[in-house]
């Protein structure tokens, strides 16, 4: 199994409440969709958040949801253990799935391979 963004796959998830599909070109039953922001708790659409020098996560409401986001991560990483992940497609340049992201930091961190997509 391979973790996805599932806002890769036309979920809609993406914090803008817009639905983005890119091709992916391997088998869908091996793609096990998530989406960090809504584990955490996070509706959809919600304001954009950018991770700011301290590392906290910030929305443009200026609110800190730092605690969503590491929760919606530790969600991921649950899942990924409970499949034996190994390897995780995931969205750039969000704070949580892009190459600085919550997310992707910790799926790393356990030794699973990240490939980030735009």
């Amino acid at each position: 199994m391979i973790l996805i963004s599932a806002c890769l796959l036309g979920i809609k998830c993406r914090y803008d409440g817009k639905i983005l599909k890119r091709k992916i070109k391997l088998p869908l039953s091996k793609l096990l969709p998530v989406c960090p922001e809504q584990l955490g708790g996070l509706p959809t659409p919600r304001s954009k958040a950018t991770i700011n020098p301290k590392g906290r996560v910030i929305n443009e409401r200026n609110e800190d949801v730092t605690e969503n986001f590491r929760t919606g991560a530790r969600e991921v990483l649950k899942i990924a253990r409970l499949f034996k992940v190994k390897k995780a497609i995931l969205k750039a340049n969000s704070p949580s799935c892009g190459k600085d992201g919550i997310t992707a930091k910790r799926l790393q961190k356990q030794g699973i391979k990240v490939i980030f997509i735009d």
